[in-house]
């Protein structure tokens, strides 16, 4: 009888783990064949290849459970390839060979199975490339005209790189000619605008603080962690990989001040970071999406209690309702839109105001505010 439970006890543990197996492979088969279609032609056939062998899934499994998904393991691959560790890997993704590549990452992941489950236990997934300056420029330019100041300290909350940091450093086109920023600098990007408001042609005025605040923040100085920024791209990505690398030597030239710790926690720190003669502006873009609701509200405190002795600003981009007190105009939650936002913080200063609309990450902009 004794066996007999045992190998029932046996069958129904393999049950479980075939379970857990098959739910693990249509994940990544669902990557594969969705997510990475049309953006990662590679990442596409190895994220199928994955979810077609056992070994590999029964290796992914050894990760955290919250570590096991696609973009984790795969990054963690990639940073296995860029670090020279994974030779085959790395040839076979530069020569962008599909085929190969799926056979490369699955030996590479059984035969360094501790090596990636240590990445992707110590790592987060960062994407810090989209078309955000566009958005920001304008928004910084307008508090500090509010409030009347002639220079700012900018405090980046939830971007890993503080890229946003250098919004005053890189050259922005808009549809209608319009242009903001530096025009010589090896960062440059577009912006569409929809609606008959051009975005103010004022000047973001002198940057004399940038500080990143984040819970495990990249350091752009850094090696291993420049890497890992590259590693969360696709290998075949050239054209994001391309602006990463001219956003990354750029930030590189001016590296941030780097607060690691919860942003409810370290803002207050942050603040005083910025020279008394200076505004601190906060920016958030979609960021606080990650927190809960109350955690957001506890975010606006710590702004407000920073502000007991001095102006601050904060900047939001973020989905409609996400960002405390910025008006929403009537806009239904998760209509596909983002608001842009100004919260002046200090005696006498305006409210909460939506300075603006946009689409696709900061890709398109409609101007609401007056000129």
């Amino acid at each position: 009888m004794a066996r007999i439970c045992g190998m029932r006890e046996l069958t129904a543990a393999s049950g479980v783990s075939a379970g857990r197996s098959r739910s693990l492979a249509q994940v990544y088969r669902h990557f594969g064949e969705v997510d990475a279609a049309e953006t990662s032609p590679l990442y596409q056939r190895v994220a199928v290849a994955l979810s077609e062998s056992e070994e590999a899934l029964r290796a992914i499994e050894t990760a955290p459970a919250r570590k096991r998904q696609p973009t984790m393991i795969l990054a963690a691959l990639h940073d296995l390839a860029l670090a020279g560790r994974a030779p085959a890997l790395a040839g076979a993704y530069a020569a962008a060979d599909g085929d190969a590549a799926a056979d490369a990452a699955i030996d590479t992941l059984l035969r360094m199975t501790d090596a990636v489950v240590a990445i992707a236990a110590r790592r987060k997934t960062q994407i810090d490339e989209v078309g955000r300056y566009a958005v920001l420029y304008p928004g910084i330019a307008e508090a500090a005209r509010q409030v009347g100041v002639d220079a700012v300290g900018l405090i980046d909350v939830g971007r890993p790189a503080g890229l946003n940091l250098n919004v005053d450093r890189v050259g922005i086109t808009y549809s209608n000619g319009q242009s903001l920023g530096d025009p010589s600098s090896p960062v440059q990007r577009s912006c569409s605008l929809v609606g008959d408001r051009p975005v103010p042609s004022r000047a973001i005025p002198e940057v004399r603080t940038r500080v990143a605040v984040h819970l495990d923040p990249i350091d752009v100085t850094d090696a291993e962690d420049v890497r890992w920024l590259r590693a969360c791209l696709g290998p075949d990505q050239r054209e994001p990989m391309a602006r990463l690398e001219a956003e990354l030597r750029l930030a590189a030239t001016a590296p941030p001040l780097l607060l690691r710790g919860d942003p409810v926690d370290v803002l207050p720190e942050a603040v005083s970071r910025v020279p008394a003669a200076a505004l601190p502006v906060v920016i958030t873009t979609w960021a606080l999406s990650r927190f809960p609701p109350e955690r957001r509200l506890r975010f606006l405190h710590r702004i407000e209690e920073a502000a007991a002795g001095r102006p601050v600003a904060w900047v939001s981009v973020e989905g409609v309702g996400v960002a405390p007190t910025i008006p929403t105009l009537g806009d239904r939650r998760a209509s596909g839109h983002s608001l842009i936002g100004v919260a002046l913080f200090g005696r006498s200063l305006p409210g909460p105001q939506t300075i603006g609309r946009c689409w696709s990450r900061g890709r398109v902009l409609t101007w609401l505010a007056d000129s």
